[in-house]
């Protein structure tokens, strides 16, 4: 399956990325994957080559690339509670300077990069993410009605931008929750705030999971989490970019 590190332009430099597709003459519907705040980093990169293996081209850019390539901070082989303390005191000021107006400066160039790639077929985009990953992902949902056709995200902040961010949203859309991250109570919410905006969405809490449930190099990973969300991630994605 080829896969390597690239470069997409943008208005403030060059984002360096992670692609990954099928070793197939043909092209492929595509996906653009924004990891957790960790960044780009084995476990992601293996993720985004499993997706890949199910037809579709994937594009993993590095929101801090203006703070130099991936890994834009030094990680641990794997993040245990002991090391988050350290992590984020140096993770934290990348994601407060990662503006909404940063991000979707970025989206606009990942979106676009995507449309010049002879591997990519014509036609509407998937946009999915993890943690302030699947925030990114729902601002790009928003920005971009007309070319995203379906956008997921994963123990996601994804109401953190108000009602309104939501409202612009037209794609198919899933957000899987950790159940340290919202009680019932506020998921109800979040869904009366989708229906109302009119999305045609899922939004349900996994039981048992901890923030950052997908990623296996984490203490917080939960295996069979991790394969629930490949499960609700393929069928969303056949359903909008494959069916017929």
């Amino acid at each position: 399956m080829p896969n390597r590190m690239l470069h997409v332009p943008t208005a403030d430099g060059r984002a360096d990325a992670f692609v990954a597709f099928p070793d197939r003459g043909e092209r492929h519907p595509g996906v653009l994957m924004y990891p957790d705040g960790f960044g780009i980093r084995p476990v992601v990169r293996e993720m985004a080559r499993e997706l890949a293996g199910h037809g579709y081209y994937v594009l993993v850019p590095n929101p801090f690339y203006r703070h130099g390539p991936a890994p834009v901070i030094e990680l641990p082989e794997h993040i245990g509670e002991e090391d988050r303390p350290a992590v984020f005191a140096r993770l934290m000021p990348l994601i407060e300077e990662h503006t909404a107006e940063r991000s979707l400066k970025d989206a606009d160039a990942y979106l676009g990069f995507l449309t010049t790639r002879p591997e990519v077929a014509a036609g509407p985009v998937a946009v999915t993410g993890y943690c302030i990953g699947g925030l990114l992902a729902t601002r790009t949902a928003a920005a971009h009605p007309g070319r995203v056709a379906a956008v997921a995200a994963f123990h996601a902040p994804v109401g953190a931008d108000g009602p309104g961010s939501l409202a612009a949203i037209t794609a198919q859309a899933y957000f899987g929750h950790a159940a340290s991250d919202l009680t019932p109570e506020s998921l109800g919410e979040l869904n009366r705030a989708l229906d109302a905006a009119g999305v045609d969405h899922t939004s349900e809490i996994y039981p048992g999971t901890v923030h950052g449930f997908t990623m296996s190099d984490t203490d917080s990973f939960g295996p069979a989490a991790l394969e629930r969300h490949w499960d609700r991630l393929l069928t969303l994605l056949d359903r909008t970019l494959t069916a017929g």
